[in-house]
């Protein structure tokens, strides 16, 4: 089957993933930090890598961990060929951490032997069929310690507390911290976050976690390319996406020119996804990280634009109403309306990041003043 797609100009620089290394100081406050890296384009290409400054750690010792309960794993069968798959997850019986890793460390379930990421990449794609593999995903809780003031997932510094208490518990299960526990092969297939908020994941510890990403401004494309192969899904759900069931390979959207990145997230470090940044990936082997949906400001748009699933019950929807008439009060009776229609600019970073933009304007003012060639005027003639 033969797709056609309008071609969209490749520009490999504008979109790529951003690693950052605060300092100690920059790494106080989470907010203006985010800003920062949007200030620096970071939210083009849709995630970005964060490596904290030395010396911070999110928990003392996780020597305690092995015995934490892994309520609900799932075996993740996947069917397809060709690049295209869809992934079925089974429900088994609650084990342990401990059991867990012993499982992921068996024959059937462990890392295969490779010489460098390409080579683990293919074998990924070319085995994906076969001895489906668990995950431990989705566990509500935290490892980090209460008392870690900085990007502490536990409790994240976002617009989401602001409104809180004017909106449902949806808000609190899209910002509840959750665990994840992967083996090699243990995959999430392409999506967006819940109503398209940004999140913050962390590697505790473990193997590499590989992620793909759609940069925002070519998302729509993405979905095109997906209805185009999966319609029966498309037909059922306009936002079948978000069941998480979906697997297209790099080989497909490069065939069909989707911009895409790729990073490797080691222990130790943070990803950022921004809103409406469509990423899949999956494990190099036994890792556990933790994660949590936050908002800017920036994500207002996103939210009162996000395209939600309309046949699971249990699909995160939240009231944007609280986040208008606080955020954008001169917008509010128009939103009531159902008349606020404004185009979303995927370029333009979050408005807390103003502060740095003023900065890179007077820097580069300067630095257009310092090459700018002194004459003398000479007097005129007596």
């Amino acid at each position: 089957r033969v797709l056609q797609l309008p071609q969209a100009p490749l520009s490999p620089s504008l979109f790529r993933v951003m690693t950052f290394t605060p300092s100690k100081e920059e790494f106080k406050d989470f907010v203006r930090y985010v800003a920062y890296m949007e200030s620096q384009g970071a939210h083009r290409a849709g995630i970005a890598k964060v490596i904290p400054p030395k010396g911070w750690k999110p928990r003392r010792t996780y020597d305690d961990v092995d015995d934490l309960l892994i309520p609900a794993p799932i075996q993740q069968v996947v069917t397809g060929q060709s690049g295209l798959f869809t992934q079925y997850n089974i429900q088994k019986k609650p084990m342990l951490v401990h059991e867990f890793q012993k499982t992921s460390n068996l024959d059937k379930f462990c890392s295969p032997r490779f010489a460098d990421f390409n080579e683990l990449e293919k074998k990924f794609w070319k085995n994906l069929t076969f001895n489906p593999p668990l995950y431990g995903a989705d566990i509500s809780g935290t490892l980090f310690d209460p008392d870690v003031p900085d990007w502490n997932i536990s409790h994240l510094d976002s617009i989401l507390n602001a409104v809180e208490g004017k909106c449902d518990d949806k808000i609190k299960a899209a910002q509840g911290p959750s665990l994840d526990f992967g083996m090699w092969k243990s995959a999430f297939a392409w999506h967006t976050e819940e109503m398209d908020l940004y999140r913050l994941s962390y590697m505790h510890y473990g193997e590499p976690r590989s992620w793909y990403v759609v940069p925002p401004e070519h998302g729509r494309r993405l979905e095109k390319l997906a209805k185009g192969f999966f319609p029966g899904n498309a037909q059922n759900c306009e936002a079948f996406l978000r069941h998480k069931m979906t697997l297209i390979s790099p080989t497909i959207l490069k065939k069909y020119n989707i911009p895409f990145e790729k990073v490797i997230q080691e222990a130790g470090q943070f990803i950022v996804t921004f809103p409406f940044a469509y990423h899949a990936g999956f494990n190099h082997g036994f890792n556990c990280a933790e994660s949590t949906n936050f908002a800017t400001e920036r994500w207002i748009e996103y939210g009162k634009r996000a395209t939600l699933c309309s046949c699971r019950q249990d699909s995160v929807k939240i009231s944007m109403d609280a986040f208008v008439h606080k955020y954008q009060p001169e917008r509010y009776s128009l939103w009531k309306a159902g008349k606020d229609h404004v185009l979303i600019d995927h370029s333009k970073p979050t408005p807390e990041a103003a502060e740095f933009q003023r900065k890179a304007d007077i820097q580069r003012l300067k630095v257009c003043q310092e090459n700018i060639p002194h004459t003398i005027t000479p007097p005129p003639p007596a």
